[in-house]
């Protein structure tokens, strides 16, 4: 792991539903949705200030015993507060709560450790047995989901325009995967290098999400937050890998923003330079990637893209070309030149419209 980059670790303030989407629900015409909206927005802006501040202080992760195998969660109830942790209500290998929506953290917490351990031969986000921490029923029908730098937090949704945010464990993975990335190649959250942060934590969390289920790339559903979305929303999902700009298409939430290739490229001074949009290029280029290697997606495509991510060679502000290029070669170091994994790095960052010279 080349040093330089790796000694100061700064946290990013992710949410799952981006600003965009939350931007429109608080144009609506609907006051509540309107007020719910507003005040998420509200919400997460204050908390990714908090985090910015906080940011400079960086993380080093604790020197202790070996990891174990096994995960260590706990799973705090917020009590519909803001204030964190909340109240412990579920420790690593306590029986089943009375509460689904605990459960489903728990689970989803595991079911990322297990994929990140059998996968990948990863010991927890740090790689050193780092705790698992997350927060439940937190705020009053707070439409979001976040990881802090330091724990996981659920909202509620409003039952309306969102569900529960524990429902899709793909979006559980895609939030802790942002700690996996804080802790690895530790990607600056603007332009492109946050781009392939939020692609990351897409890649992960579907990956996640499918080794579950014991899904092929084939059955996958290449959805994230698939279940997430109200009874109202015209949509299936936040975001499509398959089909980036077809999730949803709703008179509240608008038309689902995410270009496919460089063609459609968003240039944007919101949502730190579009990183929830601009991600569905990245995506889309894992999609094809998988589909043409086939079988388990994170068996040999997820390889490829851990060995990049985690390889040293990725440097912070890295943007879509250094990725396309670093991954095929990542490729190659691993299944030889020439092979089927080097051919489906070249066919998917060529059908994206990322170059891989220079």
């Amino acid at each position: 792991m080349n040093a330089s980059h790796t000694h100061r670790h700064h946290p990013v303030f992710c949410t799952v539903v981006p600003p965009h989407l939350l931007d429109k629900a608080a144009l609506s015409e609907d006051s509540r949705r309107a007020d719910l909206a507003q005040r998420t927005l509200e919400r997460d802006s204050l908390l990714r200030t908090r985090r910015r501040v906080t940011a400079v202080r960086g993380i080093v992760p604790t020197l202790t015993a070996p990891a174990s195998d096994d995960p260590d969660r706990t799973v705090y109830d917020a009590q519909h507060r803001t204030r964190l942790p909340g109240t412990k209500v579920r420790g690593e290998g306590d029986p089943l709560s009375k509460d689904a929506t605990v459960n489903r953290a728990y689970a989803g917490l595991g079911a990322t450790y297990e994929l990140f351990l059998k996968g990948f031969g990863r010991r927890s986000i740090d790689d050193s047995g780092l705790p698992l921490d997350a927060t439940v029923h937190y705020g009053e029908e707070y439409n979001n989901a976040f990881w802090d730098g330091q724990q996981m937090v659920f909202g509620d949704g409003d039952g309306d325009l969102f569900l529960d945010f524990t429902v899709s464990v793909d979006v559980i993975g895609h939030e802790l995967t942002h700690g996996v990335t804080q802790y690895t190649a530790n990607l600056t959250y603007r332009g492109q290098s946050g781009a392939l942060n939020e692609s990351m934590s897409d890649v992960f969390g579907s990956l996640i999400k499918q080794y579950s289920l014991e899904q092929t790339a084939e059955e996958a559903d290449w959805l994230i937050g698939a279940g997430l979305l109200g009874p109202n929303v015209t949509g299936v999902a936040l975001r499509s890998m398959k089909a980036p700009g077809t999730a949803y298409d709703d008179d509240e939430l608008g038309k689902d923003p995410q270009p496919a290739t460089m063609d459609d490229y968003v240039n944007t001074h919101s949502d730190n330079g579009g990183v929830h949009i601009n991600s569905g290029i990245p995506n889309h280029a894992f999609y094809i990637v998988a589909t043409e290697l086939g079988g388990k997606a994170w068996e040999r495509a997820g390889q490829i893209w851990y060995d990049t991510l985690t390889g040293g060679d990725l440097t912070p502000r890295a943007n879509f070309a250094d990725f396309a290029r670093l991954s095929t070669a990542a490729a190659v170091t691993r299944y030889g030149a020439g092979g089927a994994e080097h051919q489906a790095l070249q066919k998917a960052w060529s059908a994206v419209g990322v170059p891989l010279a220079g």
